[in-house]
């Protein structure tokens, strides 16, 4: 009997959806944002596939206090543009971090999935709060081992 690759159907897809709470405090923005990744893409499931949503559901808190390695609080720039001539904008992460301290990890996360439909579901079970209160409680989300 030849050996077939099984993909996830849609009902254990939604059956199968956990809550994830992740503590951002003094964790680097990239390794943090790798492994949130790859759990809305459900990477860490036996029923991964790349062409559906197998991911878990997502709550970060502290996102206001990720830090970042090396000189990148002070040279790193992040680029936006109006699309009308002379819109570009750039934006250092001390700026972000003021105004809206949730967007550093959310660029980060977004960057890290596919620019598709797909893409867009995964981000949407993405919550992402600068401190360290949210109101998911009611979803029970586990929290998440730490990796430094």
């Amino acid at each position: 009997m030849p050996r077939t690759t099984r993909s996830a159907t849609r009902d254990e897809v939604l059956e199968g959806r956990a809550w994830w709470l992740v503590d951002a405090a003094d964790q680097t923005v990239g390794r943090l944002a790798t492994r949130i990744a790859s759990i809305l893409k459900g990477k860490h499931k036996p029923s991964y596939s790349p062409s559906i949503d197998t991911g878990d559901f997502v709550v970060v808190v502290n996102a206001g206090k990720v830090r970042f390695t090396g000189k990148k609080e002070t040279d790193k720039l992040y680029f936006t543009h109006t699309m009308h001539p002379g819109g570009a904008k750039l934006t250092p992460p001390r700026e972000l971090r003021a105004k809206h301290p949730e967007a550093i990890l959310e660029n980060a996360v977004r960057r890290m999935l596919p620019r598709s439909a797909l893409g867009r579901q995964m981000l949407g079970k993405l919550k992402v709060y600068a401190e360290d209160t949210h109101p998911h409680a009611a979803q029970k989300p586990q929290a998440l081992a730490a990796a430094r």
